[in-house]
């Protein structure tokens, strides 16, 4: 049990790390393209506005599986 409470502990601290990067990083606009890419889904109506970023979704998807085998070798 342990084990699993090291883990979550270092899950949590890691996705701080992590939220601190983007929000120093967000000053500089570097992520300024992610969200905005053509081919992602607004849609604008009288009353309700939709966005699903289906093609950011999928760079990020690509660039994490990159990620993670390059790691996993």
């Amino acid at each position: 049990m342990a084990e699993l409470g090291r883990l979550l502990v270092s899950i949590g601290l890691l996705l701080v790390v992590i939220g601190a990067l983007i929000l120093l990083l967000s000053r500089f606009n570097l992520f300024s393209f992610a969200g905005r890419l053509p081919g992602d889904i607004f849609i604008k109506g009288e009353n309700f506005s939709f966005y699903f970023p289906i093609v950011t979704c999928i760079v990020i998807s690509i660039l994490l599986t990159l990620l993670f085998n390059l790691f996993k070798k």
